[in-house]
């Protein structure tokens, strides 16, 4: 779509009329959370026939963090000469024992802080002189390279009371882990715009040189959303497996070069656990060992707890796609965005939040 456009695209009316008259059943996954939150609030679901089902995938940070990766900060808040800092999501996620949260620690007496950018952590340090300040390094290579340049910052001006402990998480490896699932029924992709900002559209890729997937790199209007529906549908009528770039005004084949180069300056791959999923190879990012001073887990001698998979709720098989959030038993009896017990309904970007907040 064209700029000038994004807000309601030329045809929408067509599109939506095509959409409607589609009778055979298509199962499309979202891997994005702001995508999960912008097809629930402007009531997408509710436009289109029922055998058009918009299903959600791992794209929400707060939401694959496992819970074993939740104790270890907890952990780690207990220490009186730590202070933490974080986004507002992780701050209400609990943590295996339920009731247990950053939130309840800070209520407590312990030193956590909400900040809205990883620099604002590094001020903190600078000012806090007398505090070991750990930054929670959370997100994909969206947030990523954020997290670099704050460590960076903090070598350059010499704060050394800082650090990071880093959940940030990488896109591909996941979708490798989802397709090769025996039991993998998804027939097209809705990839997450703001990722493939900076890893640009060779990041997807692979989605159609190796296993042939309808894919849309996508926008995050209503407009966006339909649009790249509408390809996905037409793609697979026409057996036209390939990826398509729809959100042109923002990702650029090749991605942001600059932002990946300081994200790789300081991070490397590493396994790492998804919540519901387990152990993926190479899909978490931690720091490389020349900056071992700046990593939280080396810097406090931590030993992570081991992938249990005893989560109380079932935010694990909402994230896998396998079942919709109403289908947890807990999904707004015992479970609300009040009192929430898992990260899905937690998270601004929860596809448990979301149908919440925006039932249909």
């Amino acid at each position: 779509m064209l700029w000038n456009e994004f807000k309601k695209p030329k045809d929408i009316e067509k599109i939506l009329s095509a959409l409607t008259k589609y009778d055979k059943e298509i199962r499309i996954m979202e891997i994005c959370g702001t995508h999960t939150v912008s097809i629930a609030k402007s009531g997408i679901k509710g436009i289109l026939p029922k055998n058009i089902k918009l299903i959600s995938g791992p794209g929400c940070p707060v939401c694959v963090t496992p819970t074993e990766r939740i104790d270890d900060i907890l952990f780690l808040s207990k220490n009186k000469d730590v202070l933490i800092a974080t986004y507002g999501d992780m701050i209400r996620v609990t943590g295996s024992i339920d009731g247990t949260s950053l939130e309840k620690r800070k209520a407590e007496g312990f030193d956590i802080r909400v900040v809205y950018s990883p620099l604002d952590a590094v001020k903190i340090a600078q000012c806090c002189k007398d505090k070991e300040v750990v930054f929670i390094g959370i997100g994909f290579e969206t947030t990523a390279p954020s997290t670099a340049i704050a460590i960076e910052r903090a070598i350059n001006e010499g704060v050394n009371n800082f650090s990071v402990f880093s959940l940030h998480k990488m896109v591909e490896p996941v979708l490798r882990k989802l397709i090769n699932m025996n039991d993998f029924n998804i027939d097209g992709f809705l990839c997450p715009g703001n990722v493939a900002v900076i890893i640009g559209e060779e990041g997807f890729r692979f989605l159609e040189i190796e296993f042939k997937i309808p894919s849309v790199i996508c926008g995050f209007e209503a407009g966006d959303i339909i649009y790249s529906i509408y390809r996905l549908i037409q793609m697979r009528e026409n057996k036209d497996f390939k990826l398509e770039n729809e959100y042109i005004r923002a990702v650029k084949q090749k991605g942001n070069e600059i932002a990946r180069n300081i994200m790789n300056k300081y991070f490397e791959p590493c396994d790492d656990i998804w919540r519901g999923i387990g152990w993926i190879e190479n899909s978490g990012l931690k720091l490389k060992d020349e900056y071992i001073q700046y990593d939280a887990v080396k810097k406090f001698n931590l030993d992570l707890n081991p992938y249990k998979n005893n989560d109380f709720c079932s935010c694990g098989e909402v994230i896998k796609g396998k079942i919709d959030p109403r289908e947890c038993k807990l999904f707004s009896t015992v479970c609300t965005i009040e009192n929430p017990k898992g990260p899905c309904m937690v998270s601004s970007e929860g596809a448990c939040a979301a149908a919440y907040k925006y039932s249909d």
